[in-house]
């Protein structure tokens, strides 16, 4: 798809307006916060090809069947054979190293449901990988999204994930649906 078609898409279908330019680095890792619908990779996929970008995510490849499966390769979608642990992170990290230019979506939560703590395998993926992470950001309330801002990671994951939700926490970000979005909690309650 053309960028001009998918900006068209985005904002005249859909209603949607993409702020901000894709990160110029080849490999990164951008944030999708608040993850809470389906529709977040949709938005997502015309957002980030109205720039003339190719996003990435990984999904797990049970999903990869018939035709969702080629829709989703489409659409730029991976198979994620390991979706456990280390196995997972190890086959995200083999991912950076095998194409020249990657930019992952990444959604901390892990899930669409409510979450009471965000998982640090992207941290991990970004330190092993030495990729950049970018803090993009979903706003159902003025149908607003961007690649957001780069944020520097330092060895402490749990430090740079209370830094992360603070950053967050400025911004006037609704999810589709407000209340899976636990990351203003739980900023206060990790102090």
């Amino acid at each position: 798809m053309k960028p001009k078609t998918a900006k068209f898409i985005l904002e005249k279908v859909l209603g949607w307006t993409g702020v901000q330019n894709k990160p110029e680095e080849p490999k990164c890792i951008i944030m999708g916060v608040p993850h809470t619908s389906i529709l977040d990779f949709v938005i997502t996929f015309f957002y980030y090809r109205s720039l003339g970008g190719h996003p990435k995510v990984l999904i797990k490849a049970k999903f990869f069947v018939g035709p969702l499966g080629w829709l989703l390769r489409r659409c730029g979608a991976l198979p994620l054979k390991n979706d456990k642990g280390a196995a997972a992170v190890l086959e995200m990290v083999h991912a950076f190293e095998k194409y020249p230019e990657i930019q992952f979506c990444f959604a901390p939560e892990g899930t669409r449901a409510a979450v009471k703590r965000w998982k640090t395998g992207f941290h991990t993926i970004a330190k092993a990988a030495n990729v950049p992470v970018y803090l993009g950001y979903f706003d159902y309330k003025h149908k607003v999204i961007s690649c957001g801002e780069r944020f520097e990671l330092t060895d402490d994951a749990h430090a740079d994930m209370i830094r992360m939700q603070k950053e967050y926490k400025k911004l006037p970000i609704y999810g589709y649906h407000p209340e899976r979005i636990a990351f203003m909690d739980e900023v206060e309650n990790q102090q």
